[in-house]
């Protein structure tokens, strides 16, 4: 489905060189769900950052579904991001002048969707992860879950490929941590490929794979659990 090769991202910092991400490969497969843990600084968000076609790697190639895309334009990385994958992060991201409805819609109609059809999408997506009583609420109306949980409902309404979550519950409480790792457990049921971000090893257990780095090389990659 997904294949990091080699993958090298380097900063510059004054006259030093931070290697933050060293010679990473792994592959995730449809329909996996897989987490990817590690220390703050251990490159995992920056490693998700390169697969999931955010950001360029210094070096080292991104194929999805056997294509190489890391090298691509970025007319058409810009819109293998929108039609093929799905975003949610940890400060969620949300236009805060916008209802959950119309943040869901936005990215449709950016597909070039009608504005009949990008609503239907919307409603539908919300009313999966249980948000669709809270269609018209503006961000500040919401709390940190229902605003993650409209995040999740953005980030899948299009039926992405894959779907990367960088950190979903690092601004969440215990409780409402679990509701929104249910939530991605549902739609991983459901056949949604996932890679997760997460420094919780109770939610990365929950995953089938879970990829630990440090110092920006993966250190283990284990399976908790058989699709």
């Amino acid at each position: 489905m997904i294949r990091a090769e080699n993958i090298v991202k380097s900063f510059q910092s004054g006259d030093s060189e931070i290697v933050a991400v060293k010679n990473v490969s792994f592959e995730v497969k449809t329909g996996e769900f897989v987490s990817i843990t590690g220390r703050s600084g251990s490159g995992k968000s920056t490693l998700m950052y390169q697969m999931g076609l955010l950001d360029q790697p210094t070096s080292g190639e991104v194929f999805i579904d056997g294509k190489k895309v890391t090298s691509l334009p970025n007319e058409e990385r810009t819109k293998i991001r929108l039609e093929q994958l799905g975003y949610i992060f940890q400060d969620y991201a949300l236009i805060p002048e916008l209802t959950a409805m119309e943040n869901v819609v936005v990215p449709l109609l950016m597909q070039g969707l009608s504005r009949e059809a990008a609503y239907k999408k919307a409603k539908t997506s919300l009313e999966r992860i249980g948000m669709g009583d809270r269609l018209q609420n503006l961000p500040s109306q919401l709390s940190g879950g229902q605003q993650q949980r409209v995040s999740i409902a953005r980030a899948i309404a299009h039926e992405p490929k894959l779907v990367f979550a960088d950190e979903p519950t690092a601004n969440l409480d215990s409780e409402t941590s679990e509701l929104v790792l249910k939530n991605f457990l549902e739609l991983n049921k459901e056949g949604q490929t996932i890679i997760m971000v997460t420094h919780e090893p109770e939610y990365a257990a929950l995953t089938h794979r879970t990829v630990t780095l440090a110092d920006g090389e993966i250190v283990s990659d284990i399976r908790n659990r058989n699709l």
